[in-house]
């Protein structure tokens, strides 16, 4: 009796040793004889990486870790140091991550289209080159190559688009501010997505440039760096006015925020 009970425990121990050392399948991700060695202490911004077996500290201790940490004082971004235009003496960075300081709404969309008026970039043969290109990447599938509204989305034989999509060269789109223009490639408008990740600072004015080009090639008008008979704002070689009247909320409020922190500074 007793040695049939040595050899179950024997059995017994043998199938949990087997167990034990099972590989990995399906959901089941084996046994980690040093898990330390997987799951080591390194950490990454914004990744959570917490593993209940863990020999190093708290869940909270892990957090504080992957927590995005404020710049050390005086550190300057890429893209910041140097070049780009300067509208109302303010750098604009060359990786284009300008601030905008409006809101996802109909209330802001329309405080943008009131106070964002004069392109910051003045008319280029280059920038209307570049506007063209974009334009044929990211707008003219729904809104056409001649800002018309008649994309390959929108087919005679019924097209993948839901709506009719913005017509540029209709009279609502010519009179309306660039305020306009660059908030809908912000944060979109109705079924159309946002933009703002695909397309850089200076890239969204070229391509508002761009449709006042074909604006201006419906209506018989010019748009170009030697004459601008389409409107009065984006005339040619423009910068900016100094009256704060005058300058585009979103560059008003850049101003103001930079002279807050120099104030602060001193």
């Amino acid at each position: 009796m007793m040695r049939a009970i040595k050899y179950g425990v024997f059995v017994l121990g043998l199938v949990v040793l087997v167990y034990a050392c099972s590989p990995a399948k399906g959901n089941r991700t084996g046994h980690e004889f040093m898990p330390d060695m997987v799951h080591s202490t390194a950490y990454e911004a914004n990744v959570l990486n917490y593993y209940y077996y863990n020999t190093w500290g708290t869940i909270q201790e892990l957090k504080a870790y992957a927590t995005p940490r404020l710049p050390v004082k005086g550190t300057i971004a890429r893209g910041y140091e140097g070049g780009g235009v300067e509208p109302g003496n303010i750098n604009i960075p060359l990786n284009g991550a300008v601030p905008f300081y409006y809101g996802s709404s109909e209330e802001e969309r329309t405080r943008a289209m009131e106070e964002i008026i004069q392109n910051p970039y003045p008319i280029t043969a280059a920038g209307l080159a570049e506007g063209k290109n974009l334009y044929t990447i990211y707008c003219g599938i729904c809104h056409g190559d001649k800002g018309d509204g008649l994309g390959y989305l929108v087919r005679d034989d019924g097209g993948k688009y839901p709506a009719q999509p913005a017509i540029f060269t209709s009279d609502d789109f010519i009179n309306a501010s660039n305020g306009r223009y660059y908030y809908a490639i912000m944060y979109g408008k109705n079924v159309m997505g946002a933009y703002e990740d695909k397309l850089s600072y200076e890239e969204r004015w070229q391509v508002i440039h761009y449709i006042r080009s074909l604006q201006a090639a419906k209506n018989g008008a010019t748009y170009t760096e030697d004459a601008n008979t389409l409107n009065t704002v984006d005339i040619p070689g423009a910068q900016w006015k100094s009256d704060e009247d005058n300058m585009p909320a979103e560059s008003a409020s850049m101003q103001e925020e930079m002279s807050t922190e120099s104030h602060s500074e001193h």
